[in-house]
C-alpha cells in the first residue's frame, strides 16, 4: 500500500548503502530502481557564487520548475554548509551545498547481466545494452556493478574498459585495483585486441576496410564527428591543423542479406563513439543508430536527456528488440508498491521525466577482447544472424 511522506520515516541513503535485490521492480520487460531518498552534494564552483541559491538551481537545474526550488529551500531539502538558508541566500565559493530529494532513477531493460566465466581476481559478463557500467548520472543502482551486488553479492568489482550504455556484449571486470592495474597497463600498451560485431545498413564492401580519420567528441551535443587524416600510422596528409584525435577501425563484412550486413570491428585506438561514426563515415551506420543514421544534430531537451534519447525521440519509437528469454522471471511479479513523496516532481511515475519510453539497444556488442595471455569471449547475440 503507498504512504504519504507524512506517515512515514524517510531513511536518507548515501553511496555507502549497497544495492540490494528489492530495490528493483520488474514491469513489462523492464527494469525499474524503486525510488528512495538520497544527499546530492555539490561544491559551489566559481561561475555559481553572488547568485541565490534558488537562481543557482533554476539555471543550473533545469529538470524543474522554479517554483520547486524555492519549495526546496524553503522546507530544508536544499542546504548550504548544513545549515536552512532563506530563499535569498548568495552563495560563495566553495561551499558544500546539499539538496536531499526522492531519488527516481531512469529504467533499463530487464535482461539479466549474465556471468560468463569467474575467476579469483577476473570476472567476466555480458552486458545487457541500455544497462550503465558504472555509477554516472542519474544512475547508481540501475547499473552493471549495481545489479552485480545487489543479485550475486559481488563486490567490489573494477571495471577494466568501457562500453557505452547502448552496447552490449563483453565486460571484464577485476576483483582488485591492482589487477585492474594490469589489465589498463596491458590495453595502454597496445597489446590487447578488441573485437565487436555490427548490423549495418546496405551491403558492406566484401574486402577489408581501414578507416582512419580523426573522432572529435562533442560532449556538450554528445555526439562525434570525423575529420580525415591519413593512414593507420598517424602520418597526415598535408599541414592544415585537425580537430579530435587519431582514429582507426578495421572492418571485415561477416555476411549480408542484401539489406544489412553484419560486419566485424576491430578499433585500434578507443575513442568515444568511434566505430559509430566511422561505420556512418563508409555510408553503412548502424542500423539503429538513431544518433548516427542522420546527420543532423538532435536538439538536447532541458529535461536533461542525453543525446542519445533525445534522437530517439525526435524520429519516433524504437523497433522493440527485447529477449525475454533472458528476463528474470522469478523476479517478474516483484511487488510494486513505492511511497508516494508529494514533494517529488517525478511521483506518481517510477521513472523520472523524459524516460518513459522504451529504448532499443544499438545493434554494437563486444565479442571478444584478446592479451598477451589470455583471451574473453562473449556470445553473439541474436540480431546478428540475418534470415
Amino acid at each position: 500500500m503507498k504512504r504519504s511522506r507524512e506517515e512515514m520515516q524517510i531513511v536518507w541513503e548515501t553511496p555507502a548503502n549497497p544495492p540490494e535485490r528489492h530495490d528493483y521492480i520488474f514491469r513489462n520487460g523492464t527494469r525499474y530502481v524503486r525510488p528512495y531518498y538520497f544527499e546530492f552534494i555539490s561544491h559551489v564552483k566559481n561561475r555559481w557564487a553572488g547568485k541565490t541559491i534558488v537562481d543557482l538551481f533554476a539555471e543550473e537545474f533545469k529538470g524543474r520548475p522554479y517554483d520547486y526550488y524555492v519549495s526546496a529551500v524553503k522546507s530544508g531539502r536544499i542546504q548550504v554548509d548544513g545549515q536552512l538558508v532563506p530563499v535569498s541566500y548568495i552563495v560563495q565559493p566553495s561551499q558544500k551545498i546539499s539538496h536531499f530529494l526522492h531519488r527516481h532513477e531512469p529504467p533499463v531493460m530487464a535482461w539479466d547481466v549474465s556471468i560468463l566465466q569467474e575467476e579469483p581476481d577476473v570476472l567476466t559478463v555480458c552486458k545487457p545494452a541500455s544497462v550503465p557500467v558504472h555509477p554516472c548520472g542519474q544512475y547508481r543502482k540501475n547499473t552493471v556493478i549495481g545489479i552485480l551486488q545487489a543479485q550475486h553479492d559481488l563486490a567490489p568489482l573494477f571495471p577494466v574498459h568501457r562500453l557505452d550504455r547502448l552496447v552490449s556484449g563483453l565486460l571484464i571486470l577485476a576483483r582488485s585495483a591492482s589487477k585492474a592495474d594490469l589489465f589498463r597497463q596491458q590495453i595502454e600498451a597496445g597489446m590487447v585486441k578488441k573485437q565487436y560485431i555490427a548490423k549495418v545498413i546496405g551491403v558492406f564492401p566484401e574486402d577489408e576496410q581501414v578507416v582512419n580519420v580523426n573522432v572529435n567528441y562533442n560532449a556538450r551535443e554528445g555526439r562525434s564527428t570525423v575529420e580525415e587524416v591519413g593512414d593507420c600510422c598517424g602520418n597526415g596528409t598535408g599541414s592544415t591543423p585537425v580537430k579530435g584525435k587519431a582514429a582507426c577501425t578495421k572492418f571485415t563484412r561477416i555476411s549480408t542479406n542484401g539489406t544489412h550486413s553484419i560486419v566485424l570491428c576491430e578499433p585500434i585506438t578507443g575513442r568515444t563513439h568511434q566505430i559509430r561514426v566511422h561505420l556512418q563515415y563508409t555510408s553503412h551506420p548502424i542500423a539503429n543508430d538513431m544518433l548516427y543514421l542522420s546527420k543532423v544534430v538532435p536538439d538536447r531537451s532541458t529535461e536533461g536527456l542525453s543525446a542519445g534519447r533525445a534522437a530517439a525521440v525526435k524520429s519516433g519509437p524504437l523497433i522493440t528488440n527485447t529477449c525475454e528469454a533472458s528476463i528474470n522471471k522469478s523476479e517478474e511479479n516483484c511487488s510494486e508498491d513505492f511511497s508516494i513523496d508529494p514533494a517529488c516532481t517525478n511521483c506518481p511515475n517510477l521513472a523520472p521525466k523524459g524516460y518513459d519510453g522504451r529504448e532499443e539497444g544499438l545493434w554494437l556488442h563486444c565479442v571478444r577482447y584478446t592479451g598477451p595471455d589470455w583471451i574473453y569471449e562473449c556470445p553473439h547475440p541474436d540480431w546478428a544472424f540475418l534470415n
